[in-house]
């Protein structure tokens, strides 16, 4: 345990980021498994729904820092080729 006034508060911030990472990192998950299970279950139309708020979720995930900027556009890309498979 932090014994230092400033080595508490750092602590306090940490656990507040942590939070705030989890829940954020969790939308972007969360929003791509939706994606990927209606593409396999070959759901045009709610695919097509979901794209655009995956790629905010990942665009968003990237300016935050909790994936890079190079990760999310490679996942864009590869969301995009299998959309067009099924279309």
């Amino acid at each position: 345990m932090p014994i230092h006034k400033s080595a508490k508060k750092a602590l306090r911030q940490s656990k507040k980021r942590h939070i705030r990472n989890s829940i954020q990192r969790d939308k972007y998950r969360l929003a791509v498994k939706q994606l990927r299970t209606a593409i396999l279950a070959k759901q045009k139309d709610k695919a097509k729904e979901l794209l655009p708020k995956v790629y905010k979720a990942m665009d968003k995930a990237a300016r935050k820092n909790l994936i890079a900027k190079n990760n999310a556009s490679r996942l864009k890309s590869r969301l995009s080729k299998s959309m067009a498979k099924i279309s």
